[in-house]
């Protein structure tokens, strides 16, 4: 929408989505918004912070399985870094354990992409009011699903196994010995109730845990 159409003070939005369409066709839609204007865009999760510094975004825009880093790693940086750039999740992926997460990164509203992008406005215009906006379906599943079971380095071990990697490996990775490496992933296989390394880590990706 032409510039002077606007309303006198437009909401500032980074926008944060690695795939290139989905980005612009975003951009586009809220652009079209008259009180919406997306003031930066980036691909890539550790570029969110120093977008945000740059630009001074109202609220960021953020999907979770970025390079880099993750949306929700992002939100708790921009939470100390930003402080006054409320956080949107926006994510092709409704798991209960991302919701928890990005609820303690700080994140003040957790949406799936499947809605219309008119919600999507609404909910950055009520954010930034202070409101906390959630998926109520969402919001269902995790309150149904309860807490992560696993500890942070069990969920640490997992993430270390997810390119096949040997215990040896993985304890070098995390400065840890192979017998405290053996007694997290059977932790893990154990609260997953799953039969070995890569089940639990699939069941636990499916959960949002990692």
């Amino acid at each position: 929408m032409p510039r002077e159409h606007r309303a006198a003070k437009s909401i500032r939005v980074l926008l944060a989505e690695d795939q290139g369409m989905m980005r612009g066709a975003l951009a586009l839609l809220l652009g079209m918004e008259p009180d919406i204007e997306v003031v930066a865009q980036v691909a890539a999760g550790d570029a969110i912070v120093d977008a945000a510094l740059v630009h001074r975004p109202d609220v960021a825009l953020l999907d979770i399985e970025l390079p880099g880093m993750s949306g929700l790693d992002a939100a708790a940086e921009l939470r100390d870094q930003a402080p006054d750039c409320r956080v949107l999740i926006l994510t092709t992926f409704g798991r209960p354990g991302y919701l928890r997460r990005a609820m303690e990164a700080g994140a003040a509203g957790f949406l799936v992409k499947d809605g219309p992008v008119e919600e999507l406005a609404a909910s950055i215009r009520r954010v930034l009011t202070g409101e906390t906006v959630i998926d109520p379906a969402l919001a269902a599943a995790a309150l149904s699903a309860g807490p992560n079971p696993l500890t942070t380095r069990e969920c640490d071990v997992l993430k270390a196994s997810t390119d096949g990697a040997t215990v040896a490996n993985i304890a070098g990775r995390l400065h840890l010995s192979e017998s405290t490496v053996r007694n997290y992933l059977s932790s893990a296989i154990g609260k997953t109730g799953t039969r070995n390394r890569m089940e639990a880590v699939r069941a636990a990706r499916q959960q949002g845990w990692l």
